[in-house]
């Protein structure tokens, strides 16, 4: 069978292999292989026998291209059908094999097939919502302390407006990203992930409701300086997948999260900050935040 390109008009029709789906590394949210799927990778899926197969080609290095875990109608597949579908279809590889996985099959029964090896930059922070929509204790003060800054200088001066995201605004926020992006330097060659990332929003942001995604946008003095976007991982997590904020105005980003946390994650006992694809000040920002977990991520290769 031949390999489709993922669209958005394939929402509906992969959503339900998605619904219940166990993992909580944040690629096997729907919303976000389709937005990320013509930027660091070209993504393709096919389904064969009612099993879902989702294909991954880096396009900086298309000898890479790999798997991700297929799912059938009773979940994720056991290793042995996982090494019939590779062989049958040409690949040596899965990627982002969440930690889940090893402990349903047990690393034995899949090591005596695959090579295991852990992925570092693409291990998951999870995070406990209400950590970050109270940030209380010690470890918050200076997040508190950004965001005190912030109110007074723009809270109490009545110029700050959080509205919900929407087909009204998106000129908007597509408008607020490219300058966002002329600040943080995008076109750099160094800076080649944050081109991709803002693709990737870009996308997003134009297919919001198809997408079944949802955002909020802060607003002061009525233009649009920051916003951020959740979607669905499964029942218990949901994905921030992406915050963006003018960095020159000072707590913005620290409110930012917060206000996400407490508006978009209603519902969800935890939040994805997804990896920091080894970028050391990433690491840093994600690590500032106190995870209560980090979900590793692991690529098989058949023996």
């Amino acid at each position: 069978m031949t390999f489709k390109a993922l669209k958005t008009t394939d929402f509906p029709l992969l959503k339900p292999y998605f619904a219940d789906q166990p993992f909580s590394l944040s690629i096997y949210s729907l919303a976000s292989l389709i937005a990320w799927s013509d930027c660091a990778s070209r993504t393709s899926y096919v389904v064969e026998d009612g099993v879902l197969l989702i294909d991954n080609e880096p396009l900086d290095k298309p000898e890479d291209r790999h798997l991700i875990v297929p799912f059938g109608p009773a979940g994720p597949l056991e290793p042995a059908e996982l090494s019939r579908i590779a062989e049958r279809h040409g690949y040596r590889s899965y990627w982002f094999v969440p930690e889940e996985y090893l402990s349903l099959y047990g690393r034995a029964g899949i090591e005596a097939r695959f090579l295991v090896e852990e992925q570092r930059e693409f291990e998951d922070y999870i995070y406990l919502t209400t950590d970050l929509a109270e940030l209380r204790g010690n470890r918050y003060a200076k997040k508190r302390n950004l965001i005190h800054q912030f109110t007074r200088e723009y809270l109490d001066r009545d110029r700050v407006r959080v509205e919900a995201m929407g087909p009204e605004s998106q000129a908007e926020c597509l408008a607020f990203l490219e300058q966002w992006c002329i600040e943080r330097e995008c076109d750099l060659p160094s800076n080649w992930p944050l081109a991709c990332e803002k693709k990737a929003a870009e996308a997003t942001i134009r297919s919001l409701r198809e997408l079944e995604a949802e955002g909020l946008l802060v607003r002061i003095d009525g233009e649009v300086t920051a916003f951020g976007i959740r979607t669905r991982l499964n029942g218990q997590i949901g994905i921030l997948n992406f915050e963006k904020a003018f960095a020159r105005i000072k707590g913005l980003y620290q409110f930012l999260d917060r206000e996400c946390a407490r508006r978009l994650f209603q519902g969800y006992r935890y939040i994805s900050k997804e990896s920091d694809m080894n970028i050391p000040e990433l690491a840093q920002s994600k690590m500032s935040y106190h995870p209560v977990h980090r979900v590793k991520s692991y690529r098989l290769t058949l023996r």
